[in-house]
């Protein structure tokens, strides 16, 4: 585990915290999802992906329910209008002073119902993530599709992200799918081109 952050507040020139986001990711979450409570609360993706303890962390997070707007509703499959959870993360190193990534979710209001602490922003963290909020509702993630593009960051991206002159960001969209087909997931992740490493390894069958 890292001891502490590479940067800090008081000096925005250090070098930042790196990110590796590996796609073995996905499978280390889905097995810590059915773990107790206690494993579950001791770490989370962040420390997974960063090599730091929750100690080291500042996490934010805000819900709000949305009308599903022509794009989310063609990837959900349900109308427009249909009512989505938006979900909006934030998490720093607590001596630095910006995100290490800008994270927007959506859920579809009606699938997460049953469980009213998974419309409640006070229940973040959550342990286990979003794998194990879906698993409290019967629903067992079966795929995840990420795609991957770059480009300029917006005025308002670079400013969050206290971005150097030039740099790009990395645009995540991850897609998760349930067991019976069902995109039960759909969340953004703008990345720091300047601190962000992603990581896919591909096993294949053999002859």
């Amino acid at each position: 585990m890292r001891e502490a952050c590479e940067g800090t507040a008081d000096d925005p020139g250090r070098p930042r915290t790196p990110i590796l986001r590996d796609n073995h990711r996905h499978q280390w979450e889905k097995d810590r999802s059915c773990r107790p409570l206690a494993v579950r609360a001791a770490t989370g993706v962040t420390e997974h992906e960063t090599g730091l303890e929750p100690r080291d962390l500042v996490f934010h997070a805000r819900y709000r329910e949305i009308t599903a707007p022509p794009e989310l509703a063609a990837a959900f499959g349900v109308p427009e209008g249909t009512p989505l959870l938006e979900r909006t993360y934030r998490t720093r190193c607590s001596t630095e002073t910006a995100p290490f990534s800008l994270v927007t979710s959506y859920l579809v209001r009606d699938m997460i119902a049953a469980n009213p602490d998974l419309l409640d922003d006070s229940k973040e963290p959550w342990p286990g993530g979003t794998q194990n909020q879906l698993r409290t509702v019967g629903i067992e993630v079966d795929r995840i599709e990420e795609r991957v593009t770059a480009r300029p960051p917006t005025p308002e991206e670079a400013r969050d992200l206290e971005l150097p002159p030039g740099t790009s960001v990395l645009l995540l969209r991850k897609t998760s799918y349930d067991t019976e087909d069902r995109v039960v997931d759909v969340s953004e992740a703008t990345l720091p081109g300047d601190r962000t490493e992603l990581v896919f390894t591909t096993r294949l069958e053999r002859w």
